[in-house]
């Protein structure tokens, strides 16, 4: 049995919905997972998506920043939602789908980017963004008994050398510095969750889904860094296809500075 599930920072969903509608047509993920949607609940485009046949759609939105959304042609149930830090942002939901026999969890993240300046004491920002990994540390992939489980979301971390285009030069900036990338690394291991991007492409090789808006021509450039990421819990990996990375969708009309990426399984 197909499934695919597509992860996608999009960086205000009511602006992006026609690239949303392009990459839905051209690719039909059975489930995709929205992050930086802008958007309060009440406001949340469902219209458009149920067009296109998400019929079952949770939102977790706040105005004008944040927000993670869950919008599948599969069942939902167990609409969760977890306060990382008790600072009331809209960071994370999860809920419950069925696929064959299998019961997943599915959590959707958008974790702090972390401002410019990588030290806590001069830079709030930063100081929450470590504290929020801290507390997904306690996250394990085997939680529920007779559940497998999916992590998606941009998680604003390029943790391995090749996730971005010169790991010297990053080393002090913020998403790629040793306490970052340590941290995030110490996730997946208490957390026992595979990488399932870096199952699929070794690590010796350059994996990006984020191209910065301040490059003047980001294609000729490709200063990219892989802040987007999949995760699943054991039983899953063997039943991984593929993984696509639409790096196009970077050069679409008003694009988001990440793209969209797919996990397909044969479950």
């Amino acid at each position: 049995m197909g499934f695919s599930i597509a992860t996608w920072n999009i960086n205000s969903v009511r602006l992006r919905m026609p690239i949303i509608e392009q990459f839905v047509m051209q690719h039909r993920p059975d489930i995709l997972c929205l992050q930086e949607t802008k958007v309060p609940n009440e406001l949340f485009p469902l219209s458009p998506l149920r067009a296109l046949g998400y019929e079952h759609i949770i939102v977790h939105g706040q105005k004008g920043y944040h927000g993670v959304a869950i919008a599948s042609r599969i069942p939902l149930t167990e609409d969760h939602r977890q306060d990382y830090c008790n600072v009331g942002d809209a960071r994370h939901i999860s809920a419950i789908f069925h696929r064959g026999s299998r019961r997943i969890r599915l959590h959707n993240f958008y974790v702090p980017a972390g401002g410019d300046e990588p030290d806590r004491t001069i830079n709030p920002k930063f100081g929450h963004k470590l504290d929020f990994i801290e507390e997904m540390k306690r996250l394990h992939a085997d939680a529920e008994p007779n559940t497998s489980a999916i992590l998606v979301g941009d998680l604003n971390i390029a943790p391995l050398e090749h996730d971005v285009w010169s790991h010297k030069q990053l080393l002090k900036i913020v998403s790629h510095t040793p306490v970052e990338t340590d941290g995030l690394i110490e996730v997946m291991k208490r957390g026992a969750w595979l990488d399932l991007m870096r199952q699929q492409v070794p690590e010796n090789e350059k994996l990006y889904t984020w191209w910065s808006y301040r490059a003047k021509d980001w294609e000729a450039a490709d200063r990219g860094r892989r802040l987007d990421h999949i995760w699943s819990s054991s039983d899953l990996g063997p039943l991984l296809q593929r993984i696509d990375i639409l790096k196009a969708a970077r050069g679409w009309d008003r694009p988001s500075d990440h793209v969209p990426v797919t996990a397909h399984f044969n479950l």
